[in-house]
């Protein structure tokens, strides 16, 4: 079974930083799109940042200039550093992969299990 196991996050004073880091497990015929996510108390799921695969990365205005997406393909991993954390960074941050399982099979968004990032004033 392919799944995504997260690690990292916890709490923070405001300015400081923290790390996510994200592994693809199971066995997969290939990986596209990787990307983390967050969710807000009381806001929607949204994009944080995104890495295509070699064809660039985006990120969330809110984020750009304070956080880095990285990759590494050998591996199956992806990482978030965060840096000059905010309060209004606080959240639960999910990791989001596009993988195709077997040569086979269609593409498909698969999840991390979210780990709360926190961040105090």
């Amino acid at each position: 079974q392919v799944q995504l196991v997260q690690s990292g996050g916890g709490s923070v004073q405001a300015g400081g930083s923290l790390r996510l880091s994200c592994a693809v497990t199971g066995s997969i015929f290939s990986l596209n799109a990787m990307a983390w996510f967050r969710q807000r108390p009381g806001m929607l799921r949204e994009l944080v940042a995104g890495d295509t695969n070699g064809v660039g990365t985006t990120y969330a205005d809110s984020v750009k200039g304070r956080f880095t997406i990285s990759r590494d393909n050998a591996k199956n991993t992806v990482d978030l550093q965060m840096n000059n954390l905010k309060p209004e960074d606080t959240g639960v941050y999910y990791c989001n992969a596009d993988v195709r399982r077997t040569a086979l099979s269609n593409r498909a968004g698969i999840w991390g299990q979210g780990t709360r990032v926190t961040v105090s004033s």
